[in-house]
């Protein structure tokens, strides 16, 4: 029996005479834990994108970014990556509150490279993990579901050209980003955000 595959992919498989590759990727490419190749991967990328859904089903995905390694690999089965400060709407992180299970795409747009990988989400505190991150509200960990390459085919080949200077950094105090200071957000702030110290950048 299938781990990955429920009626509604079988029934597309069978339109489009699928159903005997798709059986040959899950037994021969998906599998329940990273490999060395899989973590090293990850380690070095320095975003992801995180696909949520609330209680009802309904869907989100956003852009997390960090310096290359912020997602970690405590062991095969588990990710940690923290939750820095953003626009407080907390729409990702809500849903996975509710709804735990998630996905998390990692991409290599310079090497057209892509790892999927889906598990159970669950919060803990900011200093919960050795060394901590900087300026993190809290950390997620991830119980890993299931974990499988895609093919790079489609994947536009990219060159990066600089890192985002917001990234929380050990010992480097972050630039507050201009919106913040913007009429429609400023007095709407959290008391402590540091976009109300004036001799903040």
């Amino acid at each position: 029996m299938s781990k990955l595959y429920r009626p509604s992919h079988r029934a597309l498989q069978q339109q489009f005479d699928t159903e005997r590759l798709a059986d040959r990727l899950e037994a021969t490419r998906c599998r329940e834990a990273l490999t060395e190749e899989d973590a090293a991967f990850i380690t070095r990328l320095d975003f992801f994108f995180l696909a949520t859904a609330d209680a009802d089903g309904f869907p989100s995905c956003s852009y997390k970014g960090g310096d290359a390694g912020f997602v970690r690999v405590f062991d095969p089965r588990t990710l940690v990556f923290p939750v820095f400060d953003g626009n407080g709407m907390y729409l990702s992180l809500g849903n996975a509150s509710e709804n735990p299970a998630i996905g998390m795409l990692f991409i290599d747009f310079e090497n057209q490279k892509r790892l999927r990988v889906n598990g159970t989400a669950s919060f803990a505190a900011a200093d919960s993990v050795d060394p901590p991150y900087a300026e993190a509200q809290f950390v997620v960990r991830v119980a890993l579901r299931q974990v499988f390459p895609n093919c790079p085919r489609y994947i536009h080949k990219m060159q990066r050209v600089e890192s985002s200077r917001f990234v929380p950094r050990p010992g480097v105090r972050t630039p507050v980003p201009g919106w913040k200071r913007m009429d429609w957000a400023f007095d709407a702030l959290p008391a402590k955000d540091p976009a109300r110290d004036p001799e903040n950048p």
